[in-house]
């Protein structure tokens, strides 16, 4: 008994099989979870948070639905984390690499119970994913040096990812929009030059990509409404010192008088930096905190624009944009850079003003205004046109291609199965599970559709025996279907990153022999 008490009193340990079977239930039940969304068919789900404002997230992006989700199990953690790694590098696939690797585990607990060696089966594993990724490789298309044919590529892959979103009614619309915005960076991944501003109102189709930078701000009173060629001064500086701040100081006057004069002192200190500011030369000053009225008056005066409390998102990508930089003091105004653009105007979206920089200096700049019904479809559509921003900027980067709609999973099965057939020993059952679990994928897609899945995947495997074969599953007219003239592919890259994350976290929850759960710390009573 004496050897027991190692632990604490309330931590508690699982050993053996008792903890390689919750971790097995674990992430099964996760997978189970978002199974459903996977597909052009998947349904969505609604989170409903306890916090104060109960609010609503209806989402059909498997990343946001794990991220919302607060869970004891450590094994179902692990496939959280993936989850997230997936939708920060490539954005997308983050329900497949959650479903591969639940089915994986699944696979591999009837192997476990079969008095196979979990290190038996993780080098099985890790055979048939490597075998999987070089079948994937040998069918990849690349179009990189056919400008025409890669831009199509690009809207295959953006309507492909779309298509299971909430965006599918007007996918060819949105594909064309993200495959615009991802060209103009001009194969750079960085997509902060992508602004989306989400307005309600009007429909989906409403939605339009516009060349230049959008501030969500209005113009303040008594000021030029439009400038043109204009030079923009960013800054992130205190412009609201016209009054003597009563928290906090301490001025002891003889009279009110003084106090007056401090005032006036305190005004002729803004009125010397507002010169300054307005020493360099420019006709827009962006400020990222408040200005108040005084400095604004001065400001209007001199007929500069001034537009106040630009949040730091707002400042960080307009300093980008416009090729200027953020200033903080304007003592030397040759060292300030200065932004450009054509034209500073207002424009109105839906019943709110906002200003519009065109012609701005990096030609990589766009904004894509979304419209539509509620705050929950906006929501919904940014994350899955920021999905399909991030695939497309990948792709740019990365430009090989596969057909999609459980495509790859049958050339990986097939590459897979017959590396099972050659291998000796216990492994080969391993490799076979793991051609089981990639099967998975297709049946899923099918069973979603509301499909007849073993009939269809048994028909996809008899194709795929043929000679270079591009069958799929179509889901819209529930048969068999050539990927190639139905224009559905995906990139590689999303697909290599599912196949590996998904198999080393199956490998990660299968090494686990033992779980220990610490003792939670006691509260002392304060009393």
């Amino acid at each position: 008994m004496a050897i027991e008490r190692i632990l604490k009193d309330d931590a508690n340990e699982e050993k053996g099989e008792r903890a390689r079977m919750a971790s097995f239930v674990g992430a099964i039940a996760i997978t189970d979870l978002v199974k459903t969304t996977l597909g052009p068919k998947g349904m969505d789900k609604i989170l409903q948070s306890t916090g104060r404002g109960q609010e609503v997230t209806v989402t059909n992006d498997g990343a946001t639905i794990l991220k919302s989700l607060h869970i004891d199990n450590p094994a179902a953690k692990v496939l959280i984390d993936i989850s997230k790694v997936q939708d920060d590098e490539v954005g997308d696939g983050t329900t497949s690499v959650v479903v591969l690797a639940g089915e994986l585990l699944r696979e591999a607990e009837k192997l476990v119970a079969a008095k196979i060696h979990p290190m038996t089966i993780i080098s099985g594993y890790r055979m048939a994913a490597e075998c999987a990724c070089n079948a994937l490789l040998q069918r990849v298309v690349d179009n990189k040096d056919n400008a025409v044919k890669f831009k199509m590529d690009l809207m295959k892959i953006a309507m492909t990812t779309l298509s299971s979103k909430i965006l599918s009614q007007d996918k060819v619309y949105f594909a064309q929009l993200a495959v615009d915005a991802v060209m103009r960076l001009k194969g750079s991944t960085n997509l902060e030059a992508i602004q989306i501003i989400k307005k309600p109102g009007g429909s989906l189709s409403d939605s339009f990509l516009d060349e230049g930078f959008i501030l969500d701000k209005k113009i303040g009173l008594g000021q030029p409404k439009r400038i043109e060629n204009a030079k923009i001064l960013v800054a992130n500086t205190a412009m609201d010192t016209d009054k003597v701040k009563i928290y906090g100081a301490r001025v002891r006057v003889d009279s009110m008088s003084k106090v007056a004069e401090i005032e006036e002192a305190e005004k002729e200190k803004m009125r010397e930096k507002v010169q300054k500011i307005i020493a360099h030369g420019i006709n827009c000053f962006v400020n990222r905190q408040l200005i108040y009225n005084f400095p604004e008056e001065l400001f209007a005066d001199a007929g500069i624009l001034a537009i106040e409390h630009a949040d730091f998102d707002g400042i960080e990508r307009l300093a980008l944009v416009t090729g200027g930089e953020i200033a903080s003091t304007f003592d030397n105004p040759e060292s300030v850079k200065l932004g450009h653009c054509k034209l500073i105007e207002e424009i109105m979206i839906g019943e709110d003003k906002l200003i519009h920089f065109s012609g701005v200096e990096i030609g990589q700049a766009c904004t894509i205004v979304l419209r539509g019904a509620s705050h929950h479809v906006l929501d919904e559509a940014e994350r899955s046109l920021h999905d399909a921003l991030c695939v497309l900027s990948q792709t740019v980067n990365d430009t090989r291609v596969v057909l999609g709609a459980g495509w790859p999973e049958m050339v990986m099965t097939k590459a897979v199965d017959e590396l099972a057939r050659q291998t000796p020993g216990k492994k080969s059952h391993a490799i076979e599970a793991f051609s089981r679990a990639l099967i998975a994928i297709p049946t899923i897609i099918a069973d979603n559709a509301g499909l007849d899945s073993a009939d269809l995947v048994a028909q996809l495997r008899a194709e795929h025996h043929k000679k270079e074969c591009n069958a799929g599953i179509d889901v819209i007219t529930g048969s068999v279907g050539d990927m190639a003239e139905l224009a559905i592919s995906e990139s590689f890259k999303v697909k290599q990153a599912v196949l590996l994350s998904a198999t080393e976290a199956a490998e990660m929850i299968l090494r686990v022999d033992e779980i220990i759960t610490c003792a939670p710390r006691k509260r002392e009573d304060r009393m």
